[in-house]
């Protein structure tokens, strides 16, 4: 008996896919439990509409991800820190405080997940601050860090 999964089961298949089992297993453990469905017509042209959508939305996303990056290029972020004797800094500058400073200055709302920051910034200047808006987009964000009065 063919079948649609509609969930990931393990050793059999992935979300989607149409498996091949047999009609006891298919009878009185796929169908009961709601792991898939029985691949009818119907269900298949239902399948494939579901799929259409969801690559449609994945577009969607990936479009809006490019929009989104472009509009980043061009702003920038400033911020500023203690410093000491000789250009030593007090600190550092966390993806956290990015995400409240992009927020309170540019409107933008940018997770603090989503700033890539191998490290804290900890000196002057202006740094690049690669942001992962999607799997395939990564734009960037100017910080400027400045001397604080």
């Amino acid at each position: 008996m063919k079948v649609i999964l509609l969930e990931d089961v393990k050793s059999l298949g992935k979300k989607g896919e149409i498996v091949n089992v047999s009609d006891g297993y298919a009878r009185n453990m796929i169908l009961p439990k709601k792991l898939g469905l029985e691949a009818t017509p119907k269900n298949l042209n239902d399948l494939k509409l579901q799929k259409a959508n969801e690559e449609k939305v994945a577009q969607e996303n990936l479009e809006a991800a490019r929009v989104f990056a472009k509009n980043l290029e061009d702003k920038e972020v400033i911020l500023t820190l203690k410093v000491g004797e000789g250009g030593r800094t007090f600190g550092s500058v966390s993806t956290k405080e990015i995400s409240e400073a992009a927020k309170k200055q540019l409107n933008l709302d940018i997770e603090k997940k989503k700033l890539v920051l191998p490290n804290p910034i900890r000196n002057l200047g202006v740094t690049n601050v690669p942001v992962k808006l999607h799997p395939k987009v990564t734009g960037s964000l100017k910080v400027w860090v400045k001397e604080e009065a």
